[in-house]
């Protein structure tokens, strides 16, 4: 083993402090972010992808290829690369109309001519339901992600693009249903971005999104509904109020993207009305334990309580391990329970390999209550 001299020492460590500083630039934590954010400032649009300014801190932890970084990911458990699949399904179900929209995208920056210098995917996923017509969910769904992309600090700072980004498009449905008001309608929305093991859900509505974790149901958003105590607190906080389960008399979700027409419940104004568009977000680190996420529309969650939808999609997976299959199998199956709802499933596993068996121990309770009605009872005493 040669002996280095005083100057390469000196380089090899100068190029450790480097690398370290580096791999702490990337926020990978869970919490439920506080939804207090209206006063965020938007940082300067691009003009174009060559106006971005690459950064050292775009890059993952896994992305960094020194031999002793490499033996330190070796021995960690946590280490965990996703191999993504997914799969959709919607069907208009027992309404006149179909108002839910979906998107998924496998690589968010390509989709759109942005290079962040990294070799992972950005991947999005979302699931938008309708009401009072189709317009608030296809504007969303199509405006939505490219403003993500499109924010200076995408894709550093996540939490603070997502909901500014949410905000925005809020904003620009606003100005385009006061330019033809025959667009004016509302949408609930729920985004999924996952970027290396980062899997970061935003939700403004009832849509849900729920983790398998090892057969487990791990919900990775909250339903707003006007039953929902925290929701009715901040709704009365702000003027609004709750009148036989609906906002302001008039509507079935306390936050939603657009409404804009509906007299009382949103406002320009710095303090806004009871109706926000503003999302609760949700940020984890994958695992190997982590095995698929569903993200579904609210006539999924009318008939399948989270964990059920996880044991249901867990036994057809192994059966067949198809996902989009899967996704068709619930969407059919809500149908015979008796959903009279729009019905959209987007399902993302995070494995090639269909989910092992596991025995999950649950209590043994009898009970005669729908899922709605169970979930509607957990979010009151939640709240």
């Amino acid at each position: 083993m040669c002996v280095q001299d005083a100057d390469q020492v000196a380089q090899d460590m100068e190029k450790k402090e480097n690398l370290d500083n580096r791999r702490k630039s990337w926020p990978l934590h869970c919490e439920l972010l506080p939804a207090k954010m209206h006063n965020l400032e938007k940082g300067s649009p691009l003009k174009s992808p060559s106006d971005r300014v690459s950064s050292g801190n775009s890059f993952p932890l896994e992305s960094i290829c020194e031999d002793t970084v490499i033996a330190d990911i070796k021995q960690n458990p946590m280490n965990f690369v996703p191999s993504l699949r997914s799969g959709e399904w919607s069907d208009i179900g027992g309404r006149p109309y179909m108002e839910d929209t979906h998107i998924c995208i496998g690589d968010l920056a390509k989709k759109f001519g942005f290079d962040f210098l990294s070799e992972e995917a950005i991947s999005f996923y979302g699931v938008f339901d309708g009401h009072g017509g189709k317009s608030a969910a296809q504007f969303v769904r199509d405006h939505l992600p490219r403003v993500i992309v499109e924010d200076a600090n995408f894709p550093l700072e996540l939490e603070r693009v997502v909901t500014r980004s949410f905000l925005e498009t809020d904003a620009a449905l606003a100005k385009t249903c006061s330019l033809e008001s025959s667009l004016s309608s509302g949408t609930t929305a729920l985004t999924a971005i996952i970027f290396g093991r980062s899997l970061l859900v935003a939700n403004a509505g009832d849509c849900r999104a729920v983790l398998s974790r090892q057969g487990v149901a791990i919900e990775m958003s909250k339903d707003h509904r006007p039953f929902c105590s925290k929701e009715r607190r901040r709704v009365e906080s702000l003027g609004g109020f709750i009148d036989d389960g609906y906002l302001n008399g008039q509507l079935g979700v306390t936050r939603a993207l657009g409404d804009w027409h509906l007299e009382g419940l949103k406002e320009m104004s710095e303090r806004g009305g009871p109706l926000i568009a503003e999302p609760e977000l949700k940020l984890i680190t994958l695992t190997k334990e982590d095995e698929f996420l569903i993200i579904g529309s609210d006539g999924i969650w009318d008939v399948f309580t989270s964990q059920n939808a996880v044991d249901f999609a867990r036994r057809r997976l192994q059966e067949h391990n198809d996902v989009k299959l899967c996704g068709r199998e619930i969407v059919e199956e809500a149908i015979k329970r008796g959903s009279t709802d729009n019905l959209t499933v987007v399902m993302v596993c995070f494995h090639s390999d269909p989910p092992p068996p596991v025995v999950v121990e649950r209590p043994r309770v009898r009970r005669s209550i729908s899922a709605e009605g169970l979930q509607n009872l957990k979010c009151f005493l939640e709240g």
